[in-house]
């Protein structure tokens, strides 16, 4: 059985993150949803900057939000990032942002595929990438 690997980062809102009508400007989702990635990385050792110490780029190629619940100045939250195991050479990662009462306010997922140094597309799994799913189980 292949195990799930999940990551959750807390963040607080900030003012300039939010809109006039005083929520979170939806844009700002995506970042919460790197921010959640890159905490991920660097728990599990997939961080961008291991990927470009191997000699690979990992470009996002597909990001989807779907929005909930607002957010506003001063909220705390969570994002939870989750790893979705595929035998392709991408990684897909679904995101869940919950507030501080575990409300979800928004979920999402990215796509990135990989590429080499001249951004030209990997169509098999990195050495470093299949290596480090076999070392997760994945």
């Amino acid at each position: 059985m292949t195990q799930q690997l999940q990551h959750t980062t807390s963040f607080r809102v900030r003012f300039n993150e939010t809109d006039p009508l005083g929520i979170v400007w939806h844009g700002h989702y995506v970042t919460y949803f790197e921010d959640g990635r890159e905490a991920f990385g660097e728990t599990f050792g997939i961080s961008y900057r291991h990927i470009r110490d191997q000699g690979f780029l990992a470009p996002v190629v597909k990001c989807v939000c779907e929005y909930k619940s607002p957010l506003r100045h001063g909220d705390w939250a969570e994002v939870e990032t989750v790893f979705v195991p595929n035998p392709a050479a991408k990684m897909v990662f679904r995101y869940t942002i919950f507030n501080r009462a575990r409300q979800v306010v928004a979920t999402g997922e990215t796509i990135q595929v990989f590429t080499d140094m001249k951004g030209e597309l990997i169509l098999t799994n990195p050495p470093f990438f299949a290596e480090w799913k076999a070392t997760y189980g994945l």
